[in-house]
């Protein structure tokens, strides 16, 4: 049992690397801006489509493909933000909601159109690794490396570099950012930027190694709220760690509870962290 159970939990933590930073995402524009963007999944699925198309009509390497998403989901992303989310962030949450929700009907319904809601695939391959009962798939293994550098890289440019000192000034305190002279409008579309190509580049990770549809974003989504509330709604480092603990359980669950029953236990857990500990691992009183 025990031979069946490691190599299963080893694929479910190098999936929850890419779910860590899909969450990291998320909990950076709560963070920063106090928006929930429900169009965080519908970038992700983007990502995913934009790898593909990389992959299959341009021959374009994936990993090379996600490193051409990592900039066009930046520039993306300052477009929803200038467009939707600028105008409506001070009025309130709901508003808020309904412009994000809103990017998030028109990403899926030009791409059903586009892209129609067949399922693709990227037929790329590159072996697997054999450490005893461990068989890892070099593919998650490579996605899950590339996750790691790229929180590394942003706990770099958070802590390390003046717009990411910026950023966590207005996330602080805002109004007392302004007062030092931050431009906190500028600071807010950086941070949407960012929070929506960590989406976009976990899509194309995730893209590498598992099929996906138009409307795959969704679950991803699903869980990245999970996550986010397991870690400390606000805080990468516990969205990251959050990754992990969710990825291991779906790694192990269909051992014991069969495929189906993993949604379940994970809103299982998530109203447990709500209800015993709402501000999760890391987060803050």
């Amino acid at each position: 049992m025990l031979a069946q159970l490691l190599p299963s939990m080893a694929d479910g933590l190098l999936l929850g690397f890419v779910y860590g930073i899909s969450a990291m995402g998320l909990t950076l524009i709560w963070g920063v801006m106090r928006v929930i963007n429900l169009g965080h999944g519908a970038t992700m699925a983007l990502g995913m489509f934009c790898t593909y198309l990389f992959f299959t009509d341009l021959g374009l390497n994936p990993y090379l493909g996600v490193l051409a998403v990592v900039a066009l989901s930046l520039l993306f992303g300052f477009f929803v933000y200038a467009v939707a989310v600028h105008r409506v962030i001070q009025a309130g949450y709901l508003s808020t909601l309904l412009a994000t929700f809103a990017v998030n009907m028109i990403i899926i319904g030009v791409g059903t159109w586009v892209f129609t809601a067949t399922p693709r695939n990227i037929n790329f391959s590159l072996g697997a690794l054999q450490l005893g009962p461990f068989i890892i798939q070099n593919t998650r293994l490579l996605a899950a490396l590339a996750a790691v550098l790229l929180t590394a890289g942003l706990y770099l440019f958070l802590y390390f570099s003046r717009p990411g000192k910026a950023i966590r000034a207005v996330s602080n305190n805002r109004n007392a950012a302004e007062l030092m002279g931050i431009p906190s409008a500028q600071v807010l579309a950086l941070s949407f930027g960012l929070g929506t190509m960590l989406a976009a580049v976990s899509g194309g990770l995730i893209s590498t190694f598992l099929s996906f549809d138009i409307f795959s974003g969704s679950g991803y989504q699903l869980r990245s709220f999970i996550i986010c509330v397991l870690g400390g709604l606000g805080n990468p480092l516990g969205a990251f760690l959050g990754g992990l603990i969710l990825g291991g359980l779906e790694g192990l669950i269909p051992n014991f509870m069969g495929v189906d029953w993993v949604p379940v236990v994970e809103f299982v857990l998530f109203v447990l962290v709500l209800v015993v500990k709402p501000t999760g691992l890391l987060g803050a009183k």
